[in-house]
């Protein structure tokens, strides 16, 4: 019988180039001129197929009607009717399976409508691959995003990564294609096959996976994104309902490959659950508030650190499944541990898989290499400004808050997000619409996403690792800033390190660098961080920083960590530097752990742990730290003696620190400090103390006030202040009459 299919219809489906596969295949009415029904399936690699009426189970044998593979089966006078498909393979072995092609469309016309207009925030909910059940059979249904592609199709073991065999509808003009997929399951293999102009194909990772086959591979996973059963309501419920910005907050920046490798099984990277046995009990230990992961996203290549993603929705599989860092996320909530995420919306790697050139065109990057392409990095720049892209990168954000209960998301290189001109010369980047630098879509990008997350998840925190003045980065959107929680403030980061660096001698000559930050200290909400950054590249550890000999290096760096909880602003540091790793951070090693056997590094360490639980136990250093209110100097102008003296307030007017530091090798015996109030001061931190590996310089646990000007203060006190240390003095008014 001569088929009832064109020739130029058989071409489009044997060569894969059909973009509506649904006109043509699975079982169709044959309308009023030839009524009846047709069946066809595309099936190159089986010997015969046979459509089995459900029904009554009768064996209908099709014809083949294309050498390739092409088989049509006309049934005259009938309707369209349930049905199985039995193909034989080569080998003689035969499965029975379902059609995917008689399966209905899932996505509606509302979804494409908020797809195609950007508003669809949580567009993880539609688009990727779901497991679901259609018509009572169980399978996967496939959505993907590639406007300009003449055919999509899923690929994986099930069709020997065809692209011929399973392509996708296009839902009319959205650039949307979808399949429903039976059989296919959780844990199973694909891409998509993406056919384009100009001879363009290629197989693409979904940009949505929620999982990802392990590195080098590059095949995307279907997961069940709701199957893992949380057990931190708790958390969720009183997270939600802080204030955050008058909370202690001392964040553990960690990256996971290296923390801490296994010695005995060839230095392998632990995984998710060999975390949580041992990462997650380490930073209770210590006391800190929040881990913040250097990116879990997937990506292909480790030395990127996880700054060059692939996968946005999918953990990386180095360390687990996606239920296996659930699993992790769980665990800290239930040790009362926040976990903060580094997100990349920045800029994405060029990677063949990836999402660079998705459907042979430009499609989540600009076209223009003068908006598209960091050269810096060898990446390429989001298209800020199309609305598929925008609901992209922030239904990621949605997802790392709603699906993984992520407490907050550390934003990776906002400045290169914020000005056209980022590491460009004249010449090499477009002024916007007003003749500017500012990348206007960008910063709707960046208030869009802040509004978004603070508005379904009041306690989630956002922190912007920016470096320039752009204007109010932590002030909320409805008063002009870009709606952030806390900016890192890389200013007094820079400014300390430096001055911290150079010889003790000379350091009175650069007083200025630590007194400099109050200048600005309150413009924003700062975090103050010690990051990875800091450690790589040539940089050296921090304590190999630290100039003098070793006993020095130990005291100017337990210095500089007192000096920087003694500061307002929220904390952030680096793995191993709480213990004093002397090697620059490696990515592919190891911390060196094997240094606590010795009293020096075990003594920083218990320092680290003991700041930790000052900064949680008084609240006048982390109540008040983004105001005048809760900082004042005592004395500032000490230059010669390279000293400071600061006080912190709390909410409680008697809760009251005053500190201070000295940055010379010199102990400053019997010195006067101005203080608050009369009665008594207890110290309740010295860093030159033995337990911290110090010379054991100390004062008296208690001081009292005497009524003697000093330091423009109607009292003061008497104190030691240790060589290369500081000293930290609690207020106590239910002591006033204490003698010491």
């Amino acid at each position: 019988m001569k088929p009832l299919l064109t020739k130029p219809e058989i071409n489009a489906i044997i060569y894969g180039m059909h973009g509506a596969p649904f006109s043509l295949l699975g079982m169709h009415a044959t309308g009023a001129k030839k009524p009846g029904v047709v069946a066809r399936v595309f099936r190159p690699y089986a010997t015969k197929v046979e459509l089995i009426r459900r029904a009554d189970g009768q064996v209908l044998d099709m014809p083949r009607i294309h050498e390739d593979g092409l088989y049509e089966l006309f049934l005259p006078n009938e309707k369209p009717f349930d049905y199985l498909l039995r193909l034989t393979w080569f080998d003689g072995t035969s499965s029975d399976l379902e059609d995917p092609y008689r399966f209905p469309l899932q996505l509606t016309d509302f979804d494409m409508h908020l797809l195609g207009e950007g508003t669809n925030y949580r567009a993880y909910n539609r688009m990727g691959a779901h497991p679901m059940t259609v018509e009572g059979v169980e399978g996967v249904h496939f959505a993907v995003w590639a406007p300009n592609a003449i055919r999509v199709s899923v690929v994986g073991w099930f069709n020997n990564w065809d692209g011929r065999i399973h392509p996708m509808q296009q839902r009319g003009n959205s650039g949307i294609w979808e399949l429903f997929m039976p059989h296919l399951k959780p844990g199973d293999l694909y891409k998509y096959e993406v056919k384009g102009h100009q001879a363009f194909l290629a197989q693409k990772a979904d940009p949505y996976a929620f999982a990802s086959e392990l590195r080098p591979r590059s095949a995307s996973m279907v997961w069940d994104i709701e199957a893992y059963e949380w057990q931190d309501a708790e958390w969720m419920a009183a997270r939600d309902k802080r204030n955050w910005l008058e909370e202690p907050i001392s964040v553990y920046e960690v990256h996971l490959g290296s923390w801490r490798r296994k010695p005995d099984e060839d230095g392998r990277m632990q995984t998710y659950a060999e975390l949580a046995d041992t990462l997650i009990p380490y930073v209770k230990k210590m006391g800190y508030t929040h881990i913040e992961l250097m990116p879990i996203s997937e990506h292909p290549f480790d030395g990127s650190w996880g700054y060059q993603t692939i996968g946005y929705y999918s953990p990386t599989s180095r360390f687990g499944t996606p239920d296996d860092f659930k699993a992790f996320v769980d665990r800290c909530h239930q040790e009362g541990i926040g976990v903060i995420v580094d997100w990349v919306p920045a800029h994405f790697p060029k990677d063949g898989h990836g999402l660079a050139y998705f459907d042979g065109t430009h499609l989540y990057e600009h076209a223009d290499p003068r908006m598209g392409e960091h050269k810096d990095w060898g990446t390429y720049i989001f298209n800020y400004g199309r609305n598929e892209v925008r609901a992209f990168l922030l239904s990621n954000a949605m997802f790392l808050a709603d699906m993984y209960h992520i407490d907050g998301l550390r934003v990776d290189a906002v400045a290169s997000m914020l000005y056209l001109d980022y590491s460009r010369k004249e010449g090499e980047w477009i002024p916007n619409k007003y003749g500017g630098r500012e990348n206007l879509e960008a910063v709707d990008f960046l208030k869009k996403f802040n509004e978004l997350v603070h508005l379904e998840h009041p306690g989630f925190l956002t922190f912007a690792e920016e470096s320039t003045a752009w204007p109010m980065v932590s002030r909320p959107t409805y008063l002009g800033g870009l709606g952030f929680d806390l900016k890192w403030n890389m200013g007094w980061m820079h400014d300390t390190l430096d001055y911290m660096q150079k010889d003790p001698v000379f350091r009175k000559y650069h007083h200025h660098q630590m007194t400099f930050s109050m200048i600005y200290a309150f413009t924003e909400n700062f975090i103050l961080p010690f990051s990875h950054d800091e450690v790589v590249h040539g940089k050296g550890a921090m304590l190999s920083k630290m100039p003098g000999d070793m006993w020095q290096q130990f005291a100017n760096l337990r210095l500089l960590y007192a000096y920087m909880f003694a500061h307002p602003g929220k904390k952030l540091t680096f793995m191993g530097m709480e213990f004093g790793q002397w090697r620059e951070w490696q990515h592919g090693e190891s911390l060196d752990w094997h240094l606590l056997q010795y009293d020096s590094h075990t003594g920083l360490q218990r320092l680290a742990r003991d700041l930790n639980a000052i900064l949680k136990g008084y609240g006048c250093l982390h109540q008040i730290d983004f105001s005048w209110e809760g900082f004042e100097w005592i004395d500032l102008n000490d230059w010669e003696n390279s000293m400071l003296f600061t006080l912190r307030r709390g909410k409680d007017p008697d809760d009251l620190m005053v500190c201070g530091f000295n940055f010379t090798p010199v102990p400053r015996v019997a010195y006067r400090m101005g203080v608050p109030r009369m009665g008594t001061y207890e110290e309740v931190l010295n860093t030159d103390a033995a337990i911290y590996g110090g010379s054991g310089v100390s004062n008296s646990r208690f001081v009292t006030a005497e009524a003697i000007k000093w330091q423009s203060r109607d009292q003061s006190i008497v104190v030691t202040v240790p060589p290369l240390g500081a000293v930290y003095f609690r207020y106590r008014p239910d002591m006033a009459n204490h003698v010491s």
